[in-house]
């Protein structure tokens, strides 16, 4: 990834000016504070490694002012529609429900909940992608309602992502950062539980983030099941989702059910799911890991 002189923080969405093209800040793309947390967070640790080869790597420095954007290799996100189809296919759609913002995720904004509830929310949060990061994902990677792709890079450096999300505008932002990333991935505007074509292949892994709590309870069976039917024998289905927890549950006019995780866990076990991993995170998060029968 180019230095760059002013950036958006990769990680929280400060906006910073480095001093001088020696500063690691510009070659990671995240302020200080959030370079400091890279011994304790893989996506921020990774950053820090890139942005050491980087700086060492450059046989010139970039001059003040580079641009943001895609490099001049021609890297982009994804082989599906682009941004002006995505929402001409989001706007041919039915409405749905928007997908949650940058500002849920980093507690800022109207989401700040005060300062003892936000740091332990980006302490989980820290679990949660610790979590991800350990999970054994490769080859075919669906990540269905991926949202503003906040989990996608860290999901997209380990396999072949299949990013989908009926929000067209909300996988712009995804589309963005794995640009940012120079990674790629396949991007298109799709219901999360439609069925997968015939001519699909079935995926190595699945990622499904803050997504089931979007049904009632007598839809968990057949959500779970098509968790399954994306997968092959074996595949690794990878869930997160919300505790019932008053200040952090889903933002303001997301319809959203808590379900019990026992029930979950059980619904996943009924679709054909062997779960070797389903414990919270602490008090607002819930993570499950699962293999295909």
């Amino acid at each position: 990834m180019p230095f760059r002189v002013r950036f958006d923080c990769l990680w929280c969405g400060t906006d910073w000016v480095t001093r001088g093209p020696d500063d690691l800040e510009g070659w990671a793309l995240l302020c200080p504070t959030c370079l400091g947390k890279a011994g304790t967070n893989p996506f921020l640790r990774g950053r820090l490694r890139a942005a050491l080869a980087g700086r060492s790597g450059a046989g010139e420095r970039a001059p003040a002012g580079v641009a943001a954007g895609p490099s001049a290799s021609g890297v982009t996100a994804g082989r599906g529609p682009g941004r002006s189809a995505s929402r001409a296919s989001a706007a041919a759609s039915p409405p749905v429900a928007t997908a949650f913002p940058d500002d849920w995720f980093l507690r800022r904004g109207a989401f700040e909940r005060g300062a003892i509830h936000d740091a332990a929310w980006a302490a989980e949060l820290d679990v949660v992608t610790r979590w991800l990061d350990e999970q054994p994902l490769a080859g075919r990677i669906d990540e269905p309602a991926a949202g503003v792709g906040f989990f996608s890079p860290l999901i997209a450096s380990k396999g072949e992502l299949h990013a989908s999300d009926p929000d067209g505008a909300a996988l712009d932002r995804a589309r963005d950062r794995l640009v940012a990333h120079r990674l790629l991935a396949h991007l298109h505007v799709a219901d999360p539980w439609a069925a997968r074509a015939p001519a699909e292949p079935p995926a190595d892994a699945l990622v499904a983030s803050f997504l089931l709590g979007r049904v009632r309870g007598a839809g968990l069976d057949p959500a779970a099941a098509s968790y399954r039917a994306r997968l092959r024998p074996g595949g690794r289905l990878a869930a997160v989702e919300l505790l019932p927890d008053a200040a952090g549950g889903p933002p303001p006019g997301v319809a959203w059910t808590w379900h019990d995780p026992t029930r979950l866990e059980a619904a996943i076990t009924r679709a054909g799911f062997a779960v070797r991993d389903a414990r919270p995170t602490g008090r607002f998060f819930l993570v499950v890991a699962a293999d295909a029968t």
